[in-house]
């Protein structure tokens, strides 16, 4: 430990302290469509510190009250390839009949800050992140049951019928990988979900190995470095 490390106490700002000494980790949410994977990353964004969302590239029209460059960056299956084609997604898919990508800049930008980003990506996508970042956090968000879930998207009204029965046949794929993932969360409840996808990240966060930079600088306030025993 180098002697010039200076107690948390004297930062002018610890919230800032440490995150500047915590490494940014992937926190990635999948789902079937309509699960309520989006509410759920929604929900958390609010409450917790150094938390950033990234906004996915998707060749798919806005729909309802959705915004360009909020909700997604919305472009052409042209533009989609020539983004592609230059590796600026970290990982990309085909998910029901359009195409969605992560940037990799944004993504390298926050974790190099020492904020956390969640992504709220599809199964294909968590298995490209998982192969790339081994200590990202997977979470799956399973509906309750198979009704439930074809009630959600039909009651959004904003999928067609044919639209709907793909999703559901998709979701009936999706649903089996589930033991991928890290975590599962059963959305029965948006608040309970809520609380266990926070709750998540807020453990991960005080893993001993996220926070020994905080525990060093702690450590140097008693005098000598830190104990093997």
């Amino acid at each position: 430990m180098s002697s010039d490390v200076q107690p948390q106490g004297n930062c002018e700002d610890p919230q800032k302290a440490e995150t500047s000494a915590r490494a940014g980790r992937l926190i990635v949410v999948s789902a079937p469509s309509g699960a309520g994977k989006s509410s759920l990353v929604e929900s958390v964004l609010g409450r917790i510190d150094s938390l950033r969302a990234s906004v996915s590239y998707t060749t798919r029209p806005l729909r309802g009250t959705e915004k360009d460059g909020v909700d997604y960056h919305f472009v052409s299956q042209e533009q989609f390839g020539e983004m592609r084609d230059r590796g600026e997604f970290l990982e990309w898919a085909r998910v029901h009949g359009h195409l969605y990508g992560t940037p990799v800049k944004a993504v390298r930008e926050v974790l190099g800050r020492g904020e956390d980003m969640i992504l709220d990506i599809d199964v294909n996508g968590a298995d490209q992140i998982r192969r790339q970042m081994l200590d990202a956090i997977t979470i799956f968000v399973l509906p309750p049951t198979r009704e439930v879930l074809e009630s959600r998207l039909s009651s959004r009204k904003l999928n067609t019928a044919i639209d709907i029965e793909r999703r559901m046949g998709n979701a009936g794929d999706e649903v089996r990988n589930f033991e991928r993932f890290d975590y599962i969360i059963v959305n029965d409840n948006l608040d309970r979900a809520s609380a266990a996808l926070e709750a998540i990240i807020i453990a991960d966060r005080h893993r001993a190995a996220r926070q020994k930079e905080i525990a060093s600088r702690i450590i140097a306030t008693f005098g000598g470095g830190l104990s093997n025993a």
